[in-house]
């Protein structure tokens, strides 16, 4: 059952639906950047920082971002030799009666396709509304932060009128067979059933993926057209390599043969998994237990990572590692959601749930009791845990863990008396 309590967002007449909007200025709700060079002239260190911080994040990945610490004559000077980037980000303290005059040098040797940000002292709407007459993009006053500059370009290069992309879940084991692949497929169909959305589940085991063997699929196409034949795709090729499992739920299977070697280069998921992004509003990643390269690189531009235990001491060990590992890669996303899974397996040695959560300073998304037959069952008839049993603990737990990746549930922190009763209970099984 699960170890956590979550609050449902309520839709219209009550009934549970899409969590509340993004806040605006919320990272997590921006596209990502597209391939623009950005120069910033800096002369506080608080600006700096917050430049530095957005130089790290994964939505700028594609953004060739310089740092110089200088003014707007620092500027002019650097741009009287040297082409200007498609955006300058200015920092100044001048008074807004003599910012107009300082910006006339650099209006001289800027480029007309060029655009430029201020961040300014004072919150002037006089002065914003003569900026915006001059051809200024955006004026914005300091403090401010991270989420508020990376809005402002966002509203310069990326086109409102674009579909927006959809979000993709990646699922990965802190140890082989742990069961991260079965609580993806499980998440993913939950998501395709309760919401009524469209999801795609995407393979990326390619030699052992286990994706097709769970709902008693058989494809011929599938993840190795994609990641092999990068330049075919397009959103008819997509189509061609989908299965259908249920009502909403397409897989993009693996072929799960040892006829190949399957090395992979970092970026070789990147065409692929952009596309599905927008294609379909859900995108649930199944990654093998592996740290490459490529794994690297899609874990840190998933939307919402799930690391799924089991109560042993590799498993802590490795958890550890990744949550570090992620936390550096992802310096501005949310940890990511752990689930510890076949607890209280008979004759093994485990760590209680408390004392395995407790270095990891995570709090669980969900525990998972061992259960062979309900589990064994369902493999074996291609089927999912809501399929075969929906009223058991096991089958909400997974409902829950499909509102908490998707936005529609907010984790209320748990008492520790409701933690200990459940470990307790755990213990006695």
């Amino acid at each position: 059952m699960s170890a956590i309590d979550y609050e449902f967002e309520e839709g219209p007449g009550g009934s549970r639906g899409a969590a509340e909007p993004v806040v605006s200025g919320d990272v997590e709700a921006l596209r990502p950047l597209p391939r623009i060079s950005v120069h910033a002239f800096c002369l506080t260190d608080s600006v700096q920082r917050v430049m530095e911080q957005c130089a790290n994040d994964r939505r700028l990945a594609r953004v060739s971002l310089r740092i110089t610490h200088g003014n707007i004559t620092a500027a002019a000077n650097m741009f009287a030799s040297t082409p200007t980037p498609n955006l300058i980000i200015l920092e100044t303290e001048a008074a807004p009666a003599h910012l107009l005059a300082e910006l006339a040098p650099l209006a001289e040797v800027c480029d007309p396709s060029s655009r430029v940000i201020i961040v300014g002292r004072h919150n002037d709407i006089s002065l914003y509304r003569e900026l915006m007459r001059s051809g200024i993009s955006e004026y914005i006053v300091a403090p401010f932060s991270m989420a508020d500059i990376m809005s402002a370009i966002a509203g310069i290069f990326v086109d409102p009128e674009a579909e927006p992309l959809g979000k993709s879940i990646a699922f990965i084991g802190a140890k082989g067979g742990v069961g991260s692949s079965t609580i993806a497929h499980n998440c993913a169909f939950g998501i395709s059933t309760l919401f009524s959305t469209e999801t795609v589940l995407a393979d990326l085991d390619l030699p052992f993926g286990t994706a097709n063997i769970d709902f008693d699929q058989d494809p011929a196409l599938g993840m190795a057209e994609a990641v092999f034949s990068p330049e075919r795709l397009d959103e008819v090729f997509l189509d061609r390599l989908l299965t259908n499992c249920s009502r909403n739920l397409s897989l993009l299977a693996a072929p799960s043969m040892l006829d190949r070697g399957y090395d992979y280069e970092s970026g070789a998921f990147q065409p692929i998994l952009e596309l599905l992004q927008r294609s379909a509003p859900i995108s649930v990643l199944d990654l093998p237990h592996s740290w490459s390269d490529w794994t690297r690189t899609v874990l840190s531009d998933a939307d919402e990572i799930v690391i799924t235990c089991a109560p042993d001491l590799a498993n802590l060990r490795n958890a550890k590692n990744m949550v570090d590992a992620l936390k550096k890669l992802r310096p501005n996303d949310k940890a990511p959601h752990l689930v510890l899974n076949q607890v209280g397996m008979p004759k093994r040695p485990e760590i209680s749930p408390q004392d395995f959560f407790e270095p990891l300073e995570i709090e669980p998304v969900a525990i998972i009791p061992f259960d062979a037959m309900l589990f064994g069952t369902a493999t074996n008839s291609g089927r999912m845990i809501s399929e075969m049993d929906a009223k058991s603990p096991t089958a909400e737990t997974f409902s829950q863990l499909a509102h908490l990746v998707t936005g529609r549930a907010t984790i209320k922190k748990p008492k520790k008396a409701g933690l200990g009763s459940l470990i307790g209970k755990l213990r006695k099984k």
